[in-house]
């Protein structure tokens, strides 16, 4: 196939006549030369709103190919490169048992993936339950407030992506093209098409419960097993090298290798890893959650309350408070909720969610400030009772819900009494209260004054009846498992992985750290 770049079309018609038409100008052919195509790359070109284009990568496939391109003089037009994962397992030394992913988050299952199309047929365990019973739990919580500390929105098959807007966004380069074989097998698994080309992927809460279950019974149809449930309590080792672990307080499973894909809220593990694992504290971010209406963030974006062919837009800011500290916009969910993700008792902790479609009638996002050691202090656990102490406090002010705001009352201190002219979207109750109560001082300072920045950038950010909520503390792992070169850690046969352990941020981050891990496994290990 040949592949086109540049090909430029109007956003709001966005006709793919017009598309196949300009390759075909391009390659100097008539339209109906062309037998096939497919879209490589889509972005969009907002920079002179109200006029709005596509930008198209497409691969098309004609008659005579190499003699087009030989007559062709243009550096956007190219025979389509090889963009192909491809691994080879090396490994010697023998298994002697099976190996235990524990953790059925991105990172666990993409690597549990992996080593299941490999041949290696891994136990994969997971603290919570399978995802028809996980939804059961989380919409009982939302609607009753009564908390399954093992079963909510941050435990449970799929992780704490499973209830998030299902962003695929990385800022990893990837050589190797482990990103497009991780959106192959979500393509594959019912994700939409789109991903592999748009340029702000997401799958969406709605449709990421299919795909999560679809690689499950994959992962199963390939020799994987699955244990929900199951929650690791002990490791067991012998001369530095791991012999077994213990699940459910009462139960050994032998095993040589373990991939602990915890996600960044086992607490409880990490306190049980400390006592024989290294490891160390690391920064994270701490903020609240902001409503829009949906139809000002697209004006202000495209110059339009909405358009069917480019949909709910989202955005990404930056500022640097006087108090020197990062404050950025995170995890931003267009046409979104706020939902109550709290996974322990009396604490209470936000993030938000979208469908497919995002179709309700507000954006969200985090708005988070950077938070370090000089904050919590120096030991690996220090940074979670830092979180801790914000989520109890947000427990307590909220009396058990969501603690929420206009921005108005949050700015002047104020508590508040009514909402305004923005319809709040939650998952899970909220309680109008004053969010000052709940952040020292430099994180309220940091945060109004970013706000009122943002107002530069984007037109009624800082309007007075905005929505906030809080507390958002899980942005990030604060904690780090030290592993080596190989991936191990320093118990060898213990392979930390993903956005729990300290090395990714993300749905597409995390399962490209579970694919490397099941590379440095397949390097040493042969199959049975």
């Amino acid at each position: 196939m040949i592949r086109v770049r540049q090909i430029k079309v109007n956003a709001i018609t966005n006709e793919i006549y017009d598309i196949l038409d300009k390759c075909a100008n391009k390659l100097k052919i008539n339209y109906a030369d062309i037998l096939e195509y497919k879209i490589s790359k889509k972005s969009l070109d907002a920079r002179h709103k109200p006029e709005l284009y596509f930008i198209y990568e497409i691969d098309v496939k004609v008659k005579n190919e190499d003699k087009i391109l030989s007559k062709i003089k243009d550096k956007d037009v190219f025979k389509t490169p090889k963009e192909e994962y491809k691994y080879e397992i090396t490994g010697t030394k023998k298994l002697n048992n099976r190996i235990v992913v524990v953790g059925c988050g991105p990172a666990g299952l993409f690597c549990a993936y992996m080593l299941a199309s490999y041949g290696y047929k891994p136990l994969i365990i997971e603290r919570g339950k399978k995802i028809d019973d996980r939804i059961k739990d989380v919409e009982e919580f939302w609607n009753t407030n009564k908390l399954n500390e093992e079963s909510n929105v941050l435990f449970g098959e799929g992780g704490a992506g499973t209830f998030s807007d299902g962003k695929l966004n990385t800022l990893v380069k990837d050589k190797r093209y482990m990103q497009k074989k991780i959106f192959e097998i979500f393509v594959k698994n019912g994700a939409p098409e789109e991903i592999m080309y748009d340029y702000k992927p997401h799958i969406g809460t709605d449709k990421l419960r299919d795909v999560v279950k679809n690689i499950r019974n994959e992962i199963i149809s390939n020799g994987g097993e699955f244990r929900f449930e199951t929650k690791l309590t002990n490791i067991n080792y012998k001369d530095n090298k791991l012999v077994s672990i213990e699940v459910n307080d009462n139960e050994i499973i032998n095993t040589d290798v373990v991939v602990l894909a915890l996600g960044h809220s086992a607490r409880d593990t990490f306190s049980m890893l400390n006592k024989n694992l290294e490891m160390t504290s690391k920064p994270f971010a701490i903020g609240i959650r902001i409503q829009h209406k949906q139809s000002d963030i697209n004006r202000s974006q495209l110059g339009y309350d909405y358009i069917d062919t480019i949909g709910a837009m989202n955005y990404k800011l930056t500022y640097k408070a006087k108090n020197n500290r990062g404050v950025y916009t995170f995890c931003m969910c267009p046409g979104g909720y706020v939902v109550n993700s709290s996974s322990e008792k009396n604490m209470l902790v936000i993030n938000g969610m979208s469908n497919y479609k995002r179709n309700t009638t507000n954006s969200n996002s985090a708005i988070i400030v950077t938070i370090g050691s000089n904050d919590y202090g120096d030991s690996p656990l220090d940074g979670i009772k830092y979180q801790r102490k914000l989520e109890k406090k947000a427990y307590e002010v909220g009396e058990g819900l969501i603690p929420t705001q206009k921005y108005i009352d949050y700015k002047n201190n104020n508590s508040s009494t009514t909402l305004g002219s923005i319809d709040p979207v939650f998952k899970g109750k909220y309680k109008l209260c004053n969010i000052n109560e709940i952040f020292p001082d430099y994180i309220n300072e940091s945060l109004k004054e970013a706000i009122e920045y943002f107002g530069s950038k984007i037109e009624n950010y800082n309007i007075d009846d905005a929505i906030i909520s809080a507390v958002e503390s899980r942005t990030s792992s604060p904690v780090r498992i030290i592993r080596d070169e190989n991936l191990e850690s320093s118990i060898k046969g213990i392979y930390p992985c993903g956005e729990g352990a300290g090395y990714a941020g993300g749905i597409t981050s995390s399962a490209m750290d579970g694919i490397k891990v099941f590379e440095n496994i397949a390097s040493k290990y042969k199959m049975d």
